[in-house]
């Protein structure tokens, strides 16, 4: 099953590329409506990147005590809960005269939610398409990020030129609220994968997951590189003001050609070689942004970086290789975690970064530079540790 007509044959992967493109489109016009929103309050870049990226830090302080959720509820009642979450904290968004802080705590209710659900879908998919399948499923329900992404930023970018931003919270709230009741009509009652205590379960195989020579180096590899790039997209609107919509929809499509060519045609041992080149990629093309260039050549160069982000996919490949399955939703859901962390962290760093330069769009290309020489260093670092999880390691070590 490697093609896109195969997979889409099965029903629950339909449903689920279905309500992954409805839930990406709600959350990225929440995201820049956010975004606007607090830069508009505050006039800062480093709550600007906290209010776009720094949510996750509130599943730091949780998802020590809840990620097994992702194990030990039902798939369904865990997706249901997140996206009906996300639904209610946007449309709580249009509160009038909300203070900045206000939206931050109404943010901070649906992280905590997410902490125990966010290993969820990527679990289900683990279990609904072959392993072979696997990648190219991946990568199939990343085309609808990617995707929703580009045209969530875009609708957004032009509504903005209409209408208030904390209007787009209608959308958002609305989009993910229906994406809550596809799941609960269109998608099977499936089993827990796992029983116990979640506190107990979660903090034990955490240190399971963080203490091995295999899998850390794989998880850290998932996180450092990718968040500090993140923190070059978080000086997008204090480097192009209202226009930086175009420059987040520029990196939504970069990403969407690369999970295209990487998913559907690099054959397997191809794609684990190329986690490094394409981590170089993410960030080379964020150097040049100390030139200041026009918007165009920006949003080129942001698309360009952004074909770097599916190194992610063989890293994920080498996950399902190298754990076992009654953990599976733990593992992408501190995967998936300790990603958004890094990218919380990685935001909030370039955040503090533009404030210490001073405001404007040279402080915001500066910051960008050396975020981008940041990941590229990390990169240099931690991939010695990637040769304990190869394929061909991996199979020594089993036999």
């Amino acid at each position: 099953m490697q093609t896109y007509r195969a997979i889409f044959g099965v029903r629950e992967f339909r449903v689920l590329f279905g309500v992954r493109t409805v839930t990406m489109l709600g959350l990225m016009v929440s995201s820049l409506a956010i975004g606007t929103v607090i830069f508009d309050q505050t006039g800062s870049p480093l709550l600007t990147s906290v209010a776009l990226f720094g949510g996750p830090l509130v599943q730091l302080l949780t998802s020590h005590f809840l990620l097994a959720g992702a194990d030990l509820m039902r798939p369904r009642t865990a997706m249901v809960l997140a996206a009906a979450t996300a639904g209610v904290t946007d449309l709580l968004q249009l509160i009038p005269d909300l203070a900045w802080w206000g939206r931050f705590g109404i943010l901070a209710v649906g992280y905590v939610v997410f902490a125990a659900t966010s290993g969820t879908v990527i679990a289900l998919l683990s279990d609904i398409v072959p392993r072979e399948s696997f990648v190219l499923a991946r990568a199939t329900l990343n085309i609808t990020v990617g995707g929703s992404q580009i045209l969530g930023y875009a609708i957004g970018a032009i509504l903005l030129n209409w209408r208030q931003p904390t209007g787009l919270f209608w959308i958002s709230g609305g989009l993910t609220i229906l994406a809550a009741a596809l799941i609960r009509w269109r998608i099977g009652n499936h089993p827990p994968r796992a029983e116990g205590n979640i506190v107990v379960r979660t903090q034990a195989v955490n240190r399971q997951l963080l203490s091995s020579p295999v899998i850390r180096p794989v998880l850290l590899m998932m996180w450092i590189p990718n968040g500090l790039i993140v923190g070059c997209e978080a000086m997008f609107i204090p480097y192009a003001g209202q226009r930086g919509g175009y420059l987040l929809a520029a990196t939504a499509a970069g990403m969407l050609a690369g999970d295209v060519v990487i998913g559907r045609f690099i054959p397997e041992a191809s794609r684990d070689r190329l986690i490094l080149p394409l981590r170089i990629l993410l960030a080379v093309p964020f150097l040049f942004f100390v030139l200041r260039p026009t918007l165009a050549v920006a949003c080129v160069l942001s698309a360009a970086a952004a074909f770097g982000y599916p190194a992610a996919l063989p890293l994920q490949e080498r996950l399902v290789d190298n754990t076992e399955h009654d953990v599976i939703g733990q593992v992408f859901g501190l995967a998936g975690t300790g990603t958004m962390i890094g990218q919380s962290a990685g935001a909030m760093v370039a955040g503090v970064l533009a404030d210490v330069l001073g405001s404007g769009s040279r402080s915001a290309a500066t910051t960008m530079t050396v975020m981008a020489v940041l990941s590229l260093a990390a990169t240099a670092v931690l991939i010695g540790g990637l040769r304990r999880s190869t394929p061909v390691a991996a199979g020594i070590e089993a036999a």
